[in-house]
């Protein structure tokens, strides 16, 4: 089963540990290790950072017009930093790597399987 991982960090900015820089993962695991090691178990199938919520776009459609608005969809507690598809034999599977991810510690990952 495929789950797209969304990667999620404070808006505030604010990290979770004191005197670790934000957007950086605890010292003890570090992301190149677990896309190392996620990648080796073939779990993950693509990843990718994403530029900062200020250089996004949400684009609607109202009355035939086409609307477009800085920023994100909605006023949210967590945004989206980056994401990774992941191929997980069941949720467990799932919820065990994203839990191994460095970002679970100070962030959130909010797992969403594809439709199949």
């Amino acid at each position: 089963m495929r789950y797209l991982m969304l990667v999620c960090v404070a808006p505030t900015g604010e990290p979770a540990d004191p005197g670790r820089p934000v957007g950086t993962a605890p010292a003890e695991i570090d992301v190149d290790t677990w896309v190392e090691e996620m990648d080796g178990r073939g779990a993950r199938l693509i990843g990718e950072r994403i530029r900062p919520v200020g250089d996004s776009t949400t684009v609607r459609v109202r009355g035939g017009e086409i609307l477009l608005t800085d920023g994100p969809f909605a006023e949210t507690k967590d945004l989206i930093a980056g994401f990774d598809v992941i191929e997980c034999a069941d949720l467990d599977e799932a919820v065990e790597i994203a839990a191994r991810h460095p970002m679970a510690r100070g962030g959130a990952l909010e797992l969403r399987p594809f439709w199949e």
